[in-house]
């Protein structure tokens, strides 16, 4: 590896480590708003109570809500790999049963020396369409997935560009990114329909509290106007880790797909591969939409992806397939020519 390219993949560790650092803060002060607002706008609507009903003094809402999400956040990060890849249903290759699962162990094995990390756990994904992730939280606790239409799809070069290009994904630190943010964005999703049950159950407590905006002065409608922030955020918290989701991985397959042609030493089968993956027509079910930011290509199959500009840099999961296999076949072609001049 040139002194150039060892030097951004440090400082592409170090990004995706504080990216995950400023994920969790955010994450937890989002919560902490969310919570402590809650306190402040139920207890400006209970102020003008009578003494015998509810007065909402003590910021409990603020205090469990920062708690949870700081729980959340390190279940987050100490399950999220082992949480994804039991929502797609795959097995651990332990004992391999046939000779495309030895294939497959051999290569990422291979693989992993030429990367330089240790031999992550190996899994399969029971879905047809071909596809393949990494998750975990650093080269030493890192998985493997790959789907069985993957295995039934590839040579064994175009499995090793692969598998060299999920490995770039481990050693530069993005599963520690990408599998953080997708367990955060599962969670938000069920805090947040739980929190929109409750809304939607009309909950009430004291009574006549909107009656006191003329006491108050501005009160009132600034009141109005915090509680309808408030219950904004609660709607928009889904979709705001989403995108999170959708703008973290865009850039970094243009760099895991030069490490895998690094490892492999061979970029015209990676970008063989990826013209197969291209060309298969149904969506990876088994894989989903949380976790979507972590595979080789979309499985959801959106046309976004397919584009550029910066619509497209903000809301799609990866960058259009045709541009990175013509950057793979370019190295391929580049390093085809050097080595016939140096044989000339």
């Amino acid at each position: 590896m040139s002194d150039d390219t060892s030097l951004n993949l440090f400082q592409q560790q170090e990004a995706n480590r504080r990216r995950t650092t400023w994920l969790v803060i955010g994450f937890v002060l989002f919560f902490a708003w969310l919570g402590f607002g809650g306190d402040y706008i139920l207890a400006q609507y209970t102020a003008g109570n009578p003494p015998e009903q509810y007065h909402h003094a003590f910021p409990w809402f603020g205090l469990v809500l920062t708690a949870v999400a700081l729980g959340t956040s390190r279940y987050a990060y100490a399950t999220g790999a082992t949480k994804v890849l039991w929502a797609t249903g795959a097995r651990e290759v332990v004992t391999p049963r046939d000779d495309r699962e030895r294939q497959l162990v051999n290569v990422v094995e291979e693989m992993a020396i030429a990367a330089g990390v240790p031999r992550p756990r190996i899994w399969i994904v029971p879905d047809p369409d071909p596809n393949a992730f990494a998750t975990g939280t650093d080269p030493s606790r890192a998985h493997v997935a790959v789907t069985e239409g993957l295995l039934a799809l590839c040579s064994r070069d175009e499995l090793q560009g692969v598998i060299g290009h999920e490995l770039g994904h481990v050693k530069n630190y993005d599963v520690r990114l990408m599998t953080t943010l997708a367990a955060l964005v599962g969670a938000v999703a069920l805090i947040s329909d739980g929190v929109g049950r409750m809304l939607r159950g009309g909950v009430r407590i004291g009574g006549g509290g909107g009656s006191r905006g003329g006491k108050k002065g501005g009160a009132g409608p600034l009141l109005l106007i915090l509680l309808a922030v408030w219950i904004i955020s609660w709607i928009l918290a889904p979709i705001i880790t989403r995108f999170l989701a959708l703008a973290v991985s865009r850039k970094r397959e243009y760099l895991a797909d030069a490490m895998g042609a690094q490892f492999t030493r061979n970029p015209l089968a990676l970008a063989s591969a990826l013209e197969k993956i291209e060309k298969a027509e149904a969506p990876t079910t088994a894989i989903k939409r949380g976790a979507a930011h972590l595979c080789i290509a979309d499985p959801l199959g959106r046309r976004l992806d397919n584009r550029e500009g910066v619509v497209a840099d903000v809301l799609a999961t990866h960058p259009p397939m045709a541009v990175r296999i013509s950057r793979l076949k370019g190295m391929g072609y580049a390093q085809l020519k050097k080595e016939q001049g140096t044989v000339a």
